[in-house]
């Protein structure tokens, strides 16, 4: 049987279907949402779905992510809110490595102010950045974590060796590096997060592109299941590995609730390598 939940660090336990909260914030991820209300309906109707863990970044909007996350469910309820720091933006669409232990104290102190934390649960470093040494990256966020204003420490978009060199300095505890269907060039990286208990975050999770063409493979797939595209796409994360936690995100209740849906698939191992095989054979593993 698939294990729905995760214990984050072997202490925050949550279910393993979460919400990514970019996509609550303007075009470009730039600036507030088109439709305030909806956004906040959105997350709302995540945490009535029953999911709890929510995972966002400083830069998204910059801080209009967090600030909505507050506005709609503190003081969360059971609910983990996972956000990130050591990426700026500087207009729609644009993102620069910034990791000065200054800076990321600065950014931590700001993101418990907006979302009202005494403690975030799990601090992720969103990049490394090449100009600034790791050990004084992560030793800032190890003292933050000896201050008790971080719980735990993850990382985003490293390779194997990165990982092993972070947990030299402080423990790691998660990783989020994109992963999907279609592309698995994390398959290492997985790998290693599975054999060191290490939660493993795919961001950009629901990226199918030509299988779900109506009339595809997905397609045919979906149906003899019973389920959508996506749904199956995020169900094929699930049955993956145990320490997979999907955050696919959306401004829009609808496929909120499409999305949940894939936490109900149970897949058999015979569909889940017809899966595998459908994206190696299509070129876009």
């Amino acid at each position: 049987m698939i294990r729905t939940t995760f214990a984050i660090g072997g202490d925050v336990t949550v279910n393993r279907l979460g919400y990514g909260a970019m996509r609550i914030t303007g075009p470009g991820i730039w600036g507030y949402p088109p439709d305030r209300a909806a956004a906040l309906r959105v997350l709302r109707r995540a945490a009535e779905l029953g999911v709890n863990l929510i995972d966002t970044a400083d830069s998204y909007g910059p801080y209009v992510s967090e600030e909505l996350i507050h506005e709609a469910l503190h003081p969360y309820d059971g609910i983990t809110v996972a956000t990130k720091a050591g990426l700026v933006r500087t207009g729609p669409d644009k993102w620069h490595p910034v990791g000065r232990p200054k800076y990321l104290r600065q950014e931590v102190l700001m993101s418990l102010r907006r979302l009202g934390l005494e403690r975030i649960d799990l601090f992720q470093l969103h990049r490394i950045d090449p100009d600034v040494p790791l050990a004084d990256q992560l030793g800032e966020l190890r003292d933050l974590r000896s201050e008790g204003k971080i719980r735990h420490i993850g990382l985003s978009e490293v390779s194997v060796a990165e990982i092993e060199e972070a947990r030299k300095i402080v423990p790691i505890v998660s990783v989020q590096n994109l992963y999907n269907l279609t592309n698995r060039k994390s398959e290492d990286v997985l790998d290693y997060c599975e054999r060191e208990d290490i939660a493993f975050i795919p961001w950009f999770p629901l990226a199918v592109g030509e299988l779900a063409k109506p009339g595809g493979p997905l397609a045919d797939l979906a149906k003899e299941v019973g389920a959508t595209p996506s749904q199956l796409a995020l169900a094929w994360l699930l049955h993956r590995s145990p320490v997979m936690l999907p955050i696919p995100g959306t401004g829009s209740v609808a496929h909120l609730e499409e999305n949940c849906g894939a936490a109900e698939i149970s897949l058999t191992e015979e569909q889940f390598e017809r899966l595998s095989g459908l994206a190696e054979e299509s070129g876009s593993r």
